[in-house]
């Protein structure tokens, strides 16, 4: 801390001392940033901005943010998804069968009454679980559950679909490029992001990270996106990826994406597993997990 009292970052803008940098990875709905600045490194700026400031709030309460850098550089990803067929659903009701079997495993493990059968069904019946799973979703979460799942859908398919899948490789890559120029000592992984995260550490297992920090993350959503990892689980437990020296899971008892919200539960070497309560409408989002103080104490050493 400062001799204000604030929290200072350790970070050089453009550079980062590799032992104090801290990198973000963003989370879904992300591609408006690639248009609006036009290109990759653009639409990276403008989200470390927008985290710096989160994160400020975080770190500092109430105080003014004053413009500090506490992030070296968001990996910015969003781009490649859209090379997998990623465009955000129009109309829930006119869904691809993949995404609505997608969506049906998602909403299907939502605190809802439970509807035997989900994954089995097809055709007209799977249209009808779906909608009644969606009304009992939305009465459950308030409507933005739909504008969310719009995004969360197509993006989460568009990433898993194959191994293979160019969306993936590329975003994986991407975040890997990332991590070896920049060589953070912390990594911030929210929502999608710690896929991207989790799975670019284990393509490159000589990738180091001394706190890797994941926030909302569906890394342990069964069906969705644990069975299709890669590497894939083994005996039903993933594990730290072996170049992270340290791992801390954070999420909200309302996320409707960190299910579960223990990652403990299925993987081997999460260090710890913090529930927050932030705000049940801004249960998911970046800036309700920066700003509400709950990565303070971890980052403490870092800044």
């Amino acid at each position: 801390m400062g001799s204000s009292g604030r929290w200072v970052a350790h970070v050089r803008d453009g550079q980062g001392d590799g032992a104090m940098t801290i990198v973000g990875v963003h989370g879904i709905g992300k591609y408006r940033y690639f248009q609006e600045a036009g290109s990759a490194a653009g639409a990276a700026e403008a989200m470390r901005a927008k985290w710096n400031a989160y994160l400020h709030t975080g770190l500092n309460g109430a105080a003014p943010y004053d413009g500090r850098s506490y992030l070296a550089e968001i990996a910015y990803y969003a781009h490649h998804l859209r090379q997998g067929d990623a465009e955000p659903i129009r109309d829930l009701d006119r869904m691809s069968p993949e995404h609505s079997l997608l969506m049906a495993d998602w909403l299907a493990q939502l605190d809802l009454p439970r509807l035997d059968g989900v994954r089995a069904a097809a055709g007209e019946s799977l249209t009808g679980l779906l909608r009644r799973l969606a009304e009992w979703a939305v009465d459950r979460f308030g409507p933005q559950l739909k504008d969310f799942a719009k995004n969360f859908v197509p993006e989460v398919a568009a990433y898993l679909a194959a191994p293979d899948a160019p969306a993936r490789v590329r975003s994986r890559d991407t975040v890997a490029e990332v991590i070896r120029r920049r060589r953070p000592a912390v990594l911030i992984a929210h929502s999608l992001g710690s896929v991207v995260a989790y799975e670019a550490l284990w393509a490159y297992p000589e990738l180091r990270v001394e706190l890797l920090i994941t926030l909302g993350s569906p890394l342990g959503m069964p069906h969705v996106v644990f069975d299709r990892l890669l590497p894939p689980p083994l005996n039903g437990r993933g594990r730290r990826p072996p170049g992270v020296a340290r791992w801390v899971n954070i999420a909200d008892k309302d996320d409707i994406v960190a299910i579960p919200a223990r990652l403990s539960d299925r993987f081997a070497g999460v260090d710890a597993d913090e529930l927050v309560d932030i705000d049940w409408i801004d249960f998911h989002t970046v800036g309700g997990y920066l700003g509400s103080g709950a990565l303070n104490r971890h980052l403490k050493p870092y800044l």
